[in-house]
């Protein structure tokens, strides 16, 4: 008996469609017995989308006082204070994190 690419079958050929036969039918028989997975309750996403709203809500309220803060405490240093070494080594250093931080956002890949 000749197989379909016209070798002479091998004593192994049987041995081999059995162990596939049971490899698959012991496949489908753990992924039978495995437990379902859980099912997120209904009321997640809407309780997710509430507290996004609440958050941004909060940040949108806190940004006119949180502006008013920085912008007087930059007008304070430049106008009323003398600037020393450390607020200017500080300046320096947060502006260099924020450009090697959009460096990096901007060149990374996805």
């Amino acid at each position: 008996m000749m197989t379909m690419n016209n070798q002479m079958p091998t004593d192994d050929d049987w041995l081999e469609q059995a162990l596939r036969a049971n490899a698959r039918g012991f496949t489908a028989r753990v992924l039978g017995q495995l437990p379902r997975p859980a099912a997120l309750p209904a009321w997640r996403r809407p309780a997710l989308w509430a507290l996004w709203a609440i958050v941004a809500i909060a940040i949108l309220a806190a940004l006119p006082v949180w502006f008013e803060d920085v912008f007087s405490n930059i007008a304070a240093l430049f106008l009323g204070q003398r600037l020393r070494l450390t607020d200017v080594a500080m300046l320096l250093t947060l502006l260099g994190g924020v450009t090697w931080s959009a460096l990096f956002f901007a060149a990374r890949t996805e």
